[in-house]
């Protein structure tokens, strides 16, 4: 599968198995160096980054949901999102390059209307493309999911979700539509 399907593909399986809707957020952790076959962090490809980044992008955007962009450790795994999306996060100053942020996280702030930096984020699920650790960024209670898209290109993707606490002990009731 190539790169744009394979990004299409597990952007539109996430949306459907996590039951995305309008307004909520997924976290994007992509290393364009293990997209081509290289250890994470030592070939960012900015053509790779933009063409992840508008796939995935096509597919999200289309259902009211926002990406996220993690940016790479050289930034702390800052995130970039829309100003929209980064209500009641404290904002910070950075603008990502592929050497300092990543191809993916530049090619958000490149692609986003009006784009902003943050610190912190708690994002409603997410896609990890090249064991970026987007763990940080999501929201306390964490499910991971197998997704058919295994790899896009040579890096391993990985996603998850997040569902609220259960409160309670044996004697609770849960509302079946949150888990």
């Amino acid at each position: 599968m190539d790169i744009n399907t394979a990004a299409q593909s597990a952007a539109n399986e996430l949306l459907l198995k996590a039951k995305l809707k309008p307004g909520q957020t997924v976290i994007i952790g992509c290393s364009t160096s293990e997209i081509v076959g290289h250890h994470i962090g030592s070939h960012s490809n900015a053509e790779i980054g933009q063409t992840v980044f508008n796939e995935l992008n096509s597919v999200f955007a289309k259902h009211g949901v926002f990406i996220a962009a993690q940016c790479c450790e050289h930034l702390n795994r800052a995130v970039i999102v829309e100003r929209e999306a980064a209500a009641g996060f404290d904002i910070v100053n950075v603008v990502p390059v592929p050497e300092a942020g990543g191809a993916f996280a530049s090619a958000a702030y490149s692609g986003f209307n009006d784009p902003v930096a943050l610190e912190t984020f708690q994002a409603d699920a997410g896609i990890d493309i090249g064991g970026t650790l987007i763990g940080m960024h999501l929201k306390r209670v964490a499910v991971p999911m197998r997704l058919d898209v295994k790899f896009i290109g040579e890096a391993a993707v990985i996603a998850a979700r997040t569902r609220p606490p259960l409160v309670g002990g044996t004697r609770a009731k849960y509302d079946e539509g949150l888990l």
